[in-house]
């Protein structure tokens, strides 16, 4: 699934093409990606609208349109954006198609169909538990040291599923939860309330510089992830555990352990990883 690093890169790629343009008719091929309002409804709101900005909380897109609706999109696991012309070939599971007063077109690909789409009013995010609960941003400048150590306060259970827990921070997923402790060298059952202040400063660093570092990488790509140009991220390219199990560490030659922690497959050094 897209992390943050991801979702931002997506947003960026878009952005340059999207601000200002006007959506003039909306193709769906497959009504189930549309979870609000009922997809006819969710046409007719927005043809005619113009994308004012692009935003992003945790791993949802938002179009914030001139209307006061705002789009907001999930791409879970598979889910792609496409900027291209009318005469491109259109890819398979292609499920909807968004006319462009420019001419263009954004397509929506999904291989397996688990993306999500609403039309919201400001009033009417609470209909989605997920972007309602989020936690603060990562990479936010209001997420000072004072506040993250408050955020810890009460916090049971191991670190790994501390970090997949999208009240505590936003975006935060498999990926880069793996790459996150091992750059802070925390093992990822380590309970939270067990962490020293160093540790805790370390991190709070160790988050902020991995998902800065997706992001100046434009993500990690080894399925499906594209951003809205259809390129590829290279963050994959620099990955010290995720996905590395049995391979040497690259501090210490240790072999990598895997183990499924907080439901998820984790790669760690037990050497490195206090």
């Amino acid at each position: 699934m897209p992390e943050l690093p991801e979702v931002e890169t997506v947003r960026r790629s878009l952005e340059k093409h999207l601000l200002g343009r006007i959506i003039t008719e909306v193709i769906i091929n497959k009504s189930k990606i549309i979870k609000f309002p009922e997809p006819e409804k969710f046409k007719f709101l927005l043809e005619g609208d113009k994308i004012n900005s692009l935003g992003r909380r945790g791993k949802y897109l938002l179009f914030c349109l001139k209307s006061g609706y705002t789009w907001v999109t999930h791409l879970r696991m598979t889910g792609q954006f496409y900027y291209v012309k009318p005469e491109e070939s259109l890819l398979k599971h292609t499920h909807l198609i968004f006319e462009l007063d420019n001419g263009y077109q954004l397509r929506y690909v999904d291989i397996r169909q688990f993306g999500t789409m609403y039309l919201l009013r400001p009033e009417e995010f609470k209909l989605i538990k997920g972007l309602r609960d989020l936690g603060p941003e990562p990479l936010s400048n209001g997420l000072s040291f004072d506040r993250f150590c408050r955020l810890l306060e009460g916090r049971r259970g191991a670190l790994k599923q501390l970090l997949l827990d999208q009240t505590f921070l936003a975006g935060i997923g498999n990926i880069y939860a793996d790459e996150i402790l091992f750059d802070a060298g925390l093992h990822p059952k380590r309970l939270v309330s067990s962490l020293s202040l160093q540790e805790k400063k370390a991190l709070l660093k160790s988050i902020q510089k991995m998902l800065q570092l997706g992001i100046e990488n434009r993500g990690t790509s080894f399925r499906n992830y594209v951003d809205g140009d259809g390129r590829k991220g290279s963050f994959q390219e620099l990955l010290k555990v995720y996905g590395r199990g049995g391979e040497a560490c690259c501090k210490c030659g240790q072999p990598l352990t895997k183990q499924k922690i907080a439901g998820r497959s984790t790669c760690f050094c037990s050497t490195c990883q206090k």
